[in-house]
């Protein structure tokens, strides 16, 4: 069966043939390519077209595809254990490694996803602190739990869908809206609802909402909010933990999170998740405190063992982030000097190893209203043209381009090719 021909069946047993939204590639006018194997940045469809990947699984693959050492950790681990729910060394060695080499995490909890990360550090914000609200930021995504489903980016935004069917109003009655780098607003809503508030959660670098980075005087404020009012502080680094930086992007700020959530890039491309913080705050979590939280497959050994590898290779190897973050600049000023060239609306956002490409007659896109100005259908032209040049990116304006270590120059000078190709017929 070609790509097509698997696509078309999957939809009779799995809806729209896919098991994530983005996926479907809604909105390209295309069906997408299913994918059978991936190595380096190169993957291939069940068409034998290869592609040069800036997805990489959604920005785990910071290693690239199928990386050497994490095969064989894998390979090593599912000789001898599959799964046990029991305690396992690894889970010790991979939890004492990130407690260890992160700023800010004296312990941590094993998931299994992002959205277990977030919803459960929300839940132990609330029970640490005894208040019921949280504040999260339209545009940011943090997983599909109900609380979060409002002004949600990323495949919410792409699908147009303003929160979510099958969400009761009650569940989300205790989410308030924040607007990311609006600071009065900020400062209104807590004054409004501060002695209610038990957590901000924010993505430091958005990435679900296309790339765009909190000012530092925003996440001070946030910061000051958050102290004057006893809430907790917590920092969504699913997609920016051990990617924009080796130890997070809260390192891009002064100021320092109570609770951290991670997952994508530590788990090696495995299905993965963690939330971390202060004894205090971690203590709450059963069977030591209250909060009951728990997960059969949370600690998994296979899991930890692909996490541990790709970490201790990428401290290893600190050099990794320089070099990302050199052909992302080469990317991103090849880029905007292509669009100049050809008096292409365009606005780049890059934070490291993570950009977008916002088709904006804006100066800059610093807010989700910003992000909404952009032009879907010159997004869709662009999608469309690379992937037909054999460059895979993400089907949606809203979402991040990833590089990874693998990525040559080579391989960054015939993506701006390809871009020069379609920007010299866009207009």
């Amino acid at each position: 069966m070609n790509s097509n021909e698997i696509f078309e069946e999957s939809k009779k047993y799995m809806p729209g043939g896919v098991n994530s939204p983005v996926r479907a590639f809604n909105g390209m006018d295309l069906n997408p390519p299913v994918i059978k194997s991936g190595r380096g940045v190169m993957i291939k469809d069940e068409d034998n077209k290869e592609y040069i990947d800036f997805v990489l699984a959604w920005g785990p693959l910071f290693l690239g595809h199928c990386d050497e050492d994490v095969v064989q950790a894998i390979q090593e681990t599912s000789a001898n254990a599959l799964a046990f729910g029991a305690p396992t060394k690894l889970e010790l060695d991979l939890g004492k490694f990130m407690c260890t080499h992160l700023d800010n995490i004296d312990m941590i909890r094993m998931v299994n996803s992002g959205t277990e990360a977030t919803m459960s550090a929300v839940k132990l914000a609330r029970g640490y602190t005894g208040k019921s609200k949280i504040v999260k930021f339209a545009g940011c995504y943090h997983g599909h739990f109900d609380g979060f489903l409002i002004e949600a980016g990323s495949g919410v935004l792409t699908e147009g869908i303003p929160g979510c069917l099958g969400v009761p109003k009650e569940s989300i009655e205790n989410t308030l809206i924040g607007v990311y780098n609006d600071k009065n607003q900020i400062k209104e809503l807590f004054k409004k609802h501060g002695n209610e508030i038990a957590g901000v959660i924010i993505e430091p670098v958005a990435g679900n909402m296309g790339v765009i980075k909190a000012e530092d005087s925003f996440m001070e404020e946030l910061r000051s909010l958050c102290d004057e009012y006893g809430s907790l502080l917590i920092f969504d680094e699913v997609m920016t933990g051990f990617r924009v930086a080796f130890k997070g992007a809260q390192t891009l700020f002064k100021v320092k999170p109570d609770l951290v959530t991670y997952a994508k890039i530590m788990g090696g491309g495995l299905p993965c998740g963690a939330y971390g913080g202060k004894r205090e705050i971690m203590e709450k979590l059963s069977p030591v405190g209250g909060v009951y939280q728990a997960g059969t497959m949370s600690g998994n050994p296979i899991v930890m063992a692909a996490g541990l590898a790709t970490l201790n290779k990428l401290n290893n190897n600190l050099g990794y982030y320089d070099y990302v973050e050199n052909i992302g600049m080469k990317l991103e000023q090849g880029i905007l000097k292509i669009a100049q060239n050809y008096k292409l609306p365009l606005v780049i956002n890059r934070v490291g190893g993570m950009l977008t490409l916002f088709f904006t007659s804006l100066k800059e896109v610093r807010t989700y209203d910003d992000v909404k100005t952009c032009n879907a259908n010159m997004f869709k032209r662009y999608f469309k043209h690379m992937l037909s040049e054999g460059f895979n990116i993400a089907p949606s304006q809203f979402e991040s381009m990833f590089l990874s270590v693998k990525h040559t120059e080579d391989d960054i000078n015939n993506f701006l090719k390809a871009f020069e190709n379609f920007a010299s017929k866009a207009n």
